[in-house]
Parts: C-alpha cells; sequence; structure tokens
C-alpha cells in the first residue's frame, strides 16, 4: 500500500498484529526484500515493510543522508500512529538503524541489525560509491546489479538456489537510477557507528550470513562485543541476503527474539 506522511508518499506492506516491528531493507532493494518475512510473520508481531526514500514505491526524501533518513523513518512510524518500535535492518538498512537509535532512541523498542557493520566507508570505499554512481548513471541499474550481484549472495545460494539468485537480480535491476545515486551518497557520508554501539540499551539481534563477503562474520563479532545487551546468530550456507536465502532460519531467528526479548 501507499501511505502519506510529512515527508511524501511511502511504500509500505504489513503483516500481523502486536508489537511493531519496522523492517529497513538494504542497497539497492526495495520493501520486497523482506516478503518471506512478511508470509509468516510470528504471534504477537506486526511486521512492517517499507520502501526507502527513491525505492519502491517510496518518493525521495530529498537530502540523501542517513540522519535525514532517520527522521524521514520517524515520520513513517508517526504516519502509522506508532510510538515505538523493534527496528531491524539489513546492510544499508542496518546503518539506518544506527542513525535512528542515534536521533530517535527513545522510539526504539529493540533492534535486529541484519548482515550489517558499524564502520564507515573507509577511503577506498568512498571512491568505489562514486565510480558506482557515474555507472550508474551511464550505464543505468543493470549495471549496478551485474557489479552487486556476485557479492549479494553466497555461494551456496548461487550453486543451489537459482530463485532466490533470480529474485534478488530482478529486484536490484527495476530500482531507479535517482534512488541509486542519492542512497550511494547517503553510505559514502555516513559516520562511523563504532561509538553508537557502546550506548545501544535496547535488546539487539544480530544475524550473518557465514557466506556473506560484503559484511562479513568478523563484523557482527564486533558489533556483538560492544552491545552489552545482545545476541548473535550466524546462519550456515547464507550470504548478504539472508532473509531471502534462508528465510525459514532467518524468521526463526526473529520470532524466538521478539518471543523471548521484546
Amino acid at each position: 500500500m501507499i501511505i502519506a506522511t510529512r515527508s511524501g508518499t511511502v511504500g509500505v506492506d504489513e503483516a500481523g498484529t502486536g508489537i511493531p516491528v519496522l523492517l529497513l531493507h538494504g542497497f539497492p532493494h526495495d520493501r520486497t526484500l523482506w516478503a518471506a518475512q512478511l508470509a509468516a510473520p510470528p504471534a504477537g508481531a506486526r511486521f512492517i515493510a517499507v520502501d526507502l526514500p527513491g525505492f519502491g514505491e517510496s518518493e525521495s526524501a530529498g537530502v540523501p543522508s542517513l540522519d535525514a533518513w532517520a527522521d524521514w523513518t520517524i515520520g513513517v512510524l508517526d504516519a502509522l500512529e506508532i510510538e515505538q518500535a523493534v527496528v531491524g535492518g539489513l546492510s544499508m538498512g542496518g546503518y539506518l538503524a544506527f542513525a535512528i537509535w542515534r536521533r530517535h532512541p527513545k522510539r526504539v523498542r529493540g533492534l535486529i541489525l541484519a548482515d550489517t557493520k558499524a564502520p564507515a566507508d573507509t577511503l577506498e570505499g568512498q571512491q568505489k560509491r562514486v565510480a558506482m554512481q557515474a555507472l550508474a548513471v551511464t550505464d543505468g541499474a543493470g549495471a549496478i546489479a551485474d557489479a552487486m550481484m556476485p557479492g549479494m549472495v553466497g555461494k551456496t545460494t548461487r550453486s543451489s538456489r537459482p530463485q532466490a539468485v533470480a529474485f534478488l537480480d530482478e529486484m536490484l535491476r527495476r530500482q531507479a537510477v535517482g534512488a541509486i545515486h542519492d542512497a550511494l551518497d547517503a553510505l559514502r557520508t555516513r559516520p562511523d557507528s563504532t561509538p553508537t554501539l557502546a550506548t545501544i540499551t535496547v535488546p539487539t539481534l544480530i544475524i550473518c550470513g557465514d557466506e556473506d563477503t560484503l559484511t562479513p562474520v568478523k563484523e557482527s563479532d564486533a558489533m556483538h562485543a560492544a552491545i552489552a545487551d545482545s545476541q548473535l546468530a550466524i546462519i550456515p550456507g547464507a550470504g548478504h541476503a539472508s532473509c531471502v536465502e534462508h528465510p525459514s532460519a532467518f524468521n526463526a531467528l526473529l520470532a524466538g527474539f521478539l518471543t523471548a526479548r521484546i
């Protein structure tokens, strides 16, 4: 469905009733990344998947920064009349979750950090973002999909789960070039969230595929060590898009965390 917020229209899908769980997708995805989670919400949970600014059916938010997107996300919660939610994000969605925690901690009931990391981009990483922006402008979203798909899924998925690979590839190819360009700005300029980790006081679930090469397990280990009230779960045979590659395992982790900790 499409909802109106103070920042414009936003694409949203919901499933289940109970504790609100806001699901934030990675780059360059849209809210359908969470289709398998919305298909099986655990009892007592209301899953809410949103298209981030410019992606899917959401309008651009203007300023391409994670801080601005954090305020934008709170506008989504306000439009849905949700005072407090568990905030879950994969990859870029995890970076956004950190920004939401820094700017609006009272709105966060818990955190789910999937296949993400705390550090900012290195200089080399920033340069790669700029090069990718140029690629998107000249060759379109298909070129971005070609560049990113080798790291988007793990080796096991590439060899044995062609439907998951095709699902993600199509998702990447349909995103707007403007959204890709703006998101790369937001990613390139994001602050180091490492100091943020020690400030997190809400229950936190950290998930990582053991074949994730973009945000490898060592990054999840570091987050787990720094967040006092956290648990770490590694999904065997999954890469960067673990919620798509092994949805049953991912869903079981969400259900266990929400039931036991939230």
